[in-house]
């Protein structure tokens, strides 16, 4: 799922028919930290989002599940509006350095070989 502001709807009055009675928003992607972020886009609406609510949505095969039996031709679909988000990120910690040699290497199996063939 994905983050997303609705800043607009969009009107089609020539559409597939499986289309018939579905609200289109155009919706810009945010960040977690709700910063814009990619291309608008347009996505079906189960929810009744408005104009200016964040919100999340699907993309792919699921954006189509909300409406089953129905399958629309619909490849984004918003499934929920999003009350409050919060960010709990901890500070990052300095790189570790990388990890030493195991104390004991795995024996060598006899011909060379590390691991064992399987029959």
């Amino acid at each position: 799922m994905y983050l997303g502001r609705v800043i607009g709807c969009v009107w089609a009055t020539v559409k597939s028919p499986l289309l018939e009675g579905m609200r289109l928003l155009v919706v810009q992607p945010l960040t977690p930290e709700l910063q814009n972020t990619g291309k608008r886009l347009i996505c079906t609406d189960c929810t009744g989002a408005g104009a200016g609510e964040i919100i999340y949505w699907v993309r792919g095969m699921e954006a189509r599940f909300p409406f089953m039996p129905a399958l629309p031709p619909c490849d984004t679909t918003i499934v929920g509006i999003v009350d409050s988000v919060d960010l709990n990120r901890r500070e990052r910690a300095p790189a570790n350095p990388p990890a030493a040699a195991p104390a004991n290497p795995p024996a060598a199996v006899p011909g060379g070989r590390r691991h064992a063939r399987k029959a």
